[in-house]
């Protein structure tokens, strides 16, 4: 007499247990897959040029607004004011070209696209730093731009040489920076909401700055936010390059203060994906 097997009877519900596979990347390895996915962002730019109208026609009414606004209350005339207005709306407006960054992070987590990139054997921080590098395409046009609308509003720096330093060195500031946005991006649900919060950090980090009025005209509470604002700093290290040449301790703070907003806001940026 033989007897039937039994056979083993799971529970619909129940799950099987999977040791999660890890991937090991060199850096050499993680530098190429980041420069892919900067390729992939720059093709983006070329499939949808809209995405870049913010950083061509955001620098033309910037500066021509501004221009006409104070140019006559604070200075006395545009061109007596274009030597303080062209750095500061320089650094405000490169500033601003960042946002798109965390909200476009945040509208590829929700469409599923981080999805796909966590399945395939790639450094987990090269798709952000891909974007990223995408991204500063973004702060040299319009950096660019504001320097052409400048020199057509008649603004001749003393240092052209220095300008253009001062340029490079806000696209760097504003690359580092944008690991602050990101980290909204991948933290906040939504891509309304990042844009509002960042647009809330950024207009606070402009406005109390030395941008586009003196600090001496400012509260006394405001002047001490605005001395210690790195915004402040950096347009004052742009300023200065345009008009003697030299770098300060204004271009060092800046370049100090970048670099620790991206070793503080990178790693967590990744964690932070890494959890969602």
């Amino acid at each position: 007499m033989t007897v039937a097997a039994t056979p083993l009877l799971v529970h619909p519900t129940a799950r099987i247990a999977r040791e999660p596979r890890l991937t090991h990347v060199g850096l050499r390895a993680a530098l190429t897959q980041s420069l892919i996915m900067a390729q992939r962002g720059m093709l983006t730019f070329r499939h949808s040029p809209q995405l870049l109208y913010d950083a061509v026609l955001l620098p033309i009414v910037g500066p021509l607004l501004f221009g006409s606004v104070f140019g006559k209350a604070i200075a006395g005339s545009l061109d007596a004011y274009l030597p303080t207005l062209i750095p500061g709306v320089l650094v405000q407006i490169v500033l601003t070209s960042s946002v798109a960054m965390g909200v476009q992070l945040s509208e590829d987590i929700r469409s599923g696209v981080f999805d796909r990139f966590v399945s395939m054997p790639i450094a987990r921080f090269a798709p952000v730093a891909g974007g990223l590098l995408a991204g500063a395409t973004r702060y040299v046009i319009a950096a660019l731009m504001v320097l052409l609308v400048g020199f057509g509003m008649g603004y001749r720096p003393a240092h052209p040489l220095g300008l253009i330093l001062g340029a490079a060195l806000v696209v760097f500031a504003t690359t580092a920076m944008s690991w602050l946005f990101a980290f909204i991006g991948v933290t906040v649900a939504k891509p309304a909401a990042v844009q509002g919060m960042s647009m809330l950090v950024l207009t606070f980090a402009s406005f109390a700055s030395n941008a586009l009025v003196p600090v001496a005209a400012m509260p006394t509470w405001l002047r001490h936010v605005s001395d210690y604002n790195p915004v402040s700093h950096l347009v004052a290290a742009v300023r200065t390059l345009g008009d003697s040449g030299s770098v300060g301790s204004d271009f060092a703070w800046s370049v100090l203060a970048a670099l620790i907003v991206a070793i503080v806001f990178a790693p967590l940026t990744v964690r932070t994906l890494r959890a969602r």
